[in-house]
């Protein structure tokens, strides 16, 4: 165990590119140092992703962020992400800043120079708050460090490395290969101010025999000018919540005949997928991710998850036929639930007078649930907790719109809505769903949800610090 230093610099982790595992490894690394007597923080000073979380003041946050704080043991806080960006289209996004929306943006707009320094101030203000509290503060750095053309206006790789005078580590992904080719041009594209700050480098998601790579190792260290500080393998059985859902469609999986099959409608626009992991892994559930017809018509269950654009997707739903199945599926019996858009989208009708998400002013619902939902400029981000047959359960609010109905789970016979993220994480809510489907479910014990998460974390931690040098990473962090 490493004995703790009055201080250690700032932490960033950069990428050669997006999608190379940045935030799972700031998850590990924040466990690590909460293992060691340290009281770290992560921060992100801008993060693009849909999956978004509510802090306990009721503001938005990327969702990766929520977790490192979880893997820290503190509270998520705005000032770990100070800047969140939620696309509408290829082309628009909406902006949160400091937790809270201050409207879209097009690509160009947001990119342009012209107000740059308003986003630099406030996000440099987050990290000086945050390095004041905790030590290390762990940073994450954004799709990939050497956009050379984006340098004037990047806010959260090497201009937020250089503010918090932080040691930079790059991180590889060698599983989609060119690995040398990234690492020679992520570190000889920088200027030399920045070159200078940069420590190590990780190489990551590395299959097979790790020794077979020593030479491979050493002539990145050669080329670059600096230390490989580890080759992290790819795991397959530590769960730790994904920022992106890129793989969604790979979670596609044939009906079980012992299981209860869950199919969750996979959206254009989808939000919030991690409201589904701890239904994932109940042993009793088969749940995959579709927008197949068939699929919706041969589950047992069928989820309309969160999503961006609510009158986007539901017509898109319309068009498909996904609507038509998920209504044939309610009458046949089956058992169909709404999370916040997809709760919207059951109801009788959605409607945007104000255009808040586009040019369509109206749409009607699926008609399952007797709400109406008009959307609105406000957005509501709040914790929460509620009543579940005779259970107080927790979860939280992130979205736009008013339906009317004062109940926070609305259950109109064997259709169930709701705008809470999170419903899922509960044991009473999964065991209600899952009662009619008895004959199918497995005796088990489970792991509470919280216990589960320390576990996972602490996995994480092992399996990292098992193949990172961490006592020349504390030396690094350490030295004046």
């Amino acid at each position: 165990m490493h004995t703790p230093i009055t201080k250690l610099h700032p932490l960033i982790l950069v990428g050669t590119g997006s999608d190379v595992g940045k935030s799972v490894l700031t998850a590990a690394l924040c466990r690590i140092f909460l293992q060691d007597g340290y009281h770290p923080a992560p921060f992100k000073a801008q993060n693009m992703a849909l999956n978004s979380y509510a802090t306990p003041e009721g503001l938005e946050i990327g969702r990766a962020q929520a977790v490192q704080a979880e893997a820290c043991g503190i509270a998520p806080h705005t000032d770990m992400n100070p800047l969140l960006l939620k696309p509408n289209s290829d082309t628009t996004t909406q902006v949160v800043l400091n937790g809270k929306p201050i409207g879209n943006r097009s690509a160009y707009e947001y990119f342009r120079k012209e107000g740059r320094e308003e986003l630099r101030a406030n996000v440099n203000s987050a990290f000086d708050r945050l390095s004041a509290l905790y030590n290390p503060v762990v940073m994450e750095g954004a799709g990939s460090v050497s956009e050379i053309n984006l340098r004037d206006t990047d806010l959260v790789n090497m201009p937020m490395a250089r503010h918090a005078n932080a040691d930079v580590i790059i991180v590889a992904d060698i599983d989609r290969g060119g690995v040398f080719a990234s690492c020679y041009g992520s570190v000889m594209l920088q200027t030399p101010e920045d070159r200078k700050l940069i420590k190590g480098i990780i190489i990551n998601k590395f299959r097979g025999d790790i020794r077979l790579f020593e030479d491979g190792r050493k002539m990145i260290e050669e080329l670059c000018g600096v230390p490989v500080l580890g080759v992290v393998p790819m795991f397959r059985d530590i769960y730790i919540e994904e920022e992106d859902s890129v793989q969604l469609q790979q979670k596609h999986q044939t009906l079980a005949a012992n299981k209860v099959n869950a199919a969750v409608v996979l959206l254009r626009h989808m939000s919030n997928f991690t409201d589904f992991n701890v239904l994932e892994r109940d042993p009793r559930v088969n749940l995959f991710y579709t927008n197949n017809p068939k699929d919706i018509e041969n589950a047992d269950i069928i989820i309309l998850p969160g999503t961006k654009s609510t009158l986007d997707d539901l017509y898109h739903l319309r068009r498909e036929g996904m609507a038509s199945a998920i209504i044939s599926a309610h009458r046949n019996g089956k058992t169909v639930i709404g999370i916040c858009g997809g709760f919207q989208m059951l109801g009788q009708t959605v409607n945007d007078p104000e255009g808040i998400e586009g040019g369509i002013e109206s749409m009607p619902g699926i008609g399952l649930l007797s709400i109406h939902t008009t959307m609105g400029a406000e957005k509501t981000t709040r914790q929460v907790e509620f009543e579940f047959n005779g259970a107080t359960c927790k979860g939280y609010e992130i979205h736009q719109g008013v339906s009317t109905t004062d109940k926070q789970v609305l259950q109109e016979g064997n259709c169930i809505g709701t705008y809470i993220h999170g419903f899922l994480d509960n044991a009473a809510v999964i065991d209600h769903i899952l009662r009619p489907f008895a004959e199918k479910e497995k005796a088990h014990k489970a792991m509470s949800l919280d216990e589960f998460k320390e576990q996972q974390y602490n996995l994480l931690a092992d399996h990292v610090r098992k193949h990172i040098d961490m006592e020349k990473l504390y030396e690094i962090m350490g030295n004046d």
